[in-house]
């Protein structure tokens, strides 16, 4: 085998070197867009690749759950739709009830979007209609869905879906104080049959 003469030596020694800068940089970034979700990481939006996972101020965390092809928690950016997050998590399963879910519905980070299934026979489930079936989602809930909890009537629930929508959704429980109609004890029925 023939010596290498100092000049081979170091132009080898230099292509090793940056093989190996390239090397790493592959691997951070790799590390940088894993995307696995029902393992509990947060997924970023296709319309949001310009977002870290690690978060922007300008993001909204939701779950997904239901009849949607991947159940599971994704980062979209702020503004985004309910219709946004349902096709983040693969679009609607077959037999989705998509017509309880208001899918114009801004987002809120911490929400949860549950798509329900299709009853037997076609019939449409009520969502969260029982109090054993529990919270109900404010982000997506229904006139209908809110006329079940205490103290609250139809008028009152309609209410309360056009400050959401006015409001681009909302966040907490707590916000339906300023909902015209919602006393104390209306705030306390609210807080154990919605969840943000």
């Amino acid at each position: 085998m023939p010596e290498l003469s100092r000049t081979q030596a170091v132009v080898y020694g230099a292509i090793a070197v940056a093989l190996l800068l390239v090397g790493a940089r592959a691997i951070r970034a790799e590390g940088g867009a894993e995307r696995s979700f029902p393992t509990g990481r947060v997924e970023e939006s296709r319309s949001s690749r310009s977002f870290s996972l690690s978060g922007q101020a300008g993001d909204v965390v939701v779950h997904v759950a239901g009849a949607v092809e991947r159940p599971g928690v994704y980062r979209l950016p702020a503004g985004s739709r309910v219709d946004d997050a349902v096709e983040r998590a693969g679009g609607a399963a077959p037999g989705a009830e998509l017509e309880v879910v208001n899918l114009a519905a801004r987002l809120a980070d911490g929400q949860q979007v549950v798509v329900p299934e299709r009853g037997p026979a076609g019939v449409a489930p009520v969502v969260g209609s029982g109090e054993e079936e529990g919270p109900i989602s404010l982000g997506t809930a229904t006139v209908e869905q809110l006329d079940t909890i205490d103290g609250i009537g139809p008028v009152t629930a309609q209410d309360i879906v056009e400050f959401r929508d006015q409001h681009g959704g909302l966040a907490s429980v707590d916000q339906l104080d300023q909902v015209s109609g919602i006393g104390p004890a209306t705030m306390e029925s609210l807080r154990a049959r919605l969840q943000p």
